[in-house]
């Protein structure tokens, strides 16, 4: 017999107030140096009634940006600008994961610094076209293929974000592992074309991943740290062979590290289910997402298969979601054309949500 929605729960060390999650969502208003605004202060303090926040992907390095707008964790005015953000959400009560993405491919260079540069596993550029600054998609530039001695420091970079999240008071740290971003692309057999330690076979490809997680852990410790897969999707060019085989590979190399939670993106997969996948081959805490509603929210928990529920589009339109679920009471719909469009102190369809009070 599985959990109600509401109930507290323990992932790695952290205590949830409740097993509702924020799910990580880009949302493009990070302010001059990539820096957090009091915009995006007051936007997650809004929204600290979940059980956890998962940020925004937040760029380790200058290399690893690839959206315009999106806000980095290797500065000190970064380091600052997050504790702002830290500090309001444990205010209201609230707990904090910041999600680490380097996008590798998936980048356009005039979103990021002129001289940082855009690597990948191996030279093949991102088939799929990438926002630019105003926001029209435009194709991507072949990357720089990785050179194997190269790889520590790129680790290193998710290492020093890691503990610079830890500095501004963030409570835990996701390795993004999806959405075709760097380490999907390690993941993916058709985007790693490498011939050497990092690449071949399963066992070779989720290395990349493996030792990230490995080097997080020991910087801030295991339980502080979690990581997010979507096996079988195609966004940015991803096509992997066997994803049941990959992601098998994957979790049963990282179960014993006494990680966080893997957050699942769950989508539908021809030969296998992977919400089963990773039940059977991870026994740590688990956060199910997609398109989940209060109802299969409370289904997937009452049978046992995930230990906490994320939610995104619902959590833009209703900052107050958990409330709102907790009393019946009519959701918002989120707009989308103001996902992305904000800038400076533009608060439409990003704060200016009503709640219920």
């Amino acid at each position: 017999m599985g959990a109600d929605i509401f109930s507290p729960v323990r992932l790695g060390d952290l205590e949830l107030a409740n097993r509702i999650v924020m799910a990580p969502m880009t949302r493009d208003r990070a302010g001059p140096g990539d820096v957090p605004t009091e915009l995006m202060v007051e936007y997650y303090r809004q929204r600290a009634g979940a059980g956890l926040i998962v940020t925004e992907g937040t760029q380790p390095s200058p290399a690893g940006k690839g959206y315009w707008r999106t806000p980095g964790i290797h500065s000190e005015e970064q380091v600052a600008g997050w504790r702002a953000v830290a500090d309001a959400v444990h205010g209201e009560g609230g707990k904090l994961a910041m999600q680490i993405m380097h996008v590798g491919r998936a980048a356009v260079q005039a979103n990021k610094d002129p001289d940082a540069g855009t690597v990948a596993p191996s030279a093949i550029p991102c088939p799929d076209p990438i926002p630019g600054p105003d926001g029209v998609p435009v194709p991507t530039a072949p990357p720089r293929a990785l050179e194997t001695d190269e790889i520590p420091s790129v680790i290193a970079e998710y290492v020093r974000a890691a503990e610079n999240a830890r500095r501004a008071g963030i409570d835990a740290v996701e390795l993004h592992c999806a959405s075709g971003y760097l380490p999907m692309q390690f993941l993916s057999s058709n985007s790693n074309q490498r011939t050497d330690q990092y690449g071949g076979p399963a066992e070779n490809r989720v290395r990349f991943v493996v030792e990230t997680l490995e080097a997080m852990a020991r910087a801030i410790g295991p339980g502080r740290v979690g990581f997010r897969i979507c096996p079988g999707i195609k966004l940015n060019g991803m096509d992997d062979a066997d994803p049941q085989e990959t992601y098998s590979t994957l979790l049963k190399a990282v179960d014993g590290m006494g990680l966080a939670y893997c957050h699942l993106i769950h989508i539908p997969n021809q030969g296998f289910d992977a919400l089963d996948m990773v039940k059977a081959n991870w026994s740590g805490p688990v956060i199910e997402n997609n398109g989940l509603n209060l109802e299969t929210a409370r289904a997937v928990l009452a049978e046992g298969k995930a230990d906490a529920v994320s939610f995104g589009y619902l959590f833009i339109a209703n900052p107050d979601l958990v409330e709102r679920f907790r009393t019946g009471a009519e959701l918002a719909r989120a707009a989308k054309a103001n996902f992305y469009t904000g800038e400076g102190d533009d608060a439409r369809g990003y704060t200016d949500y009503p709640t219920l009070s």
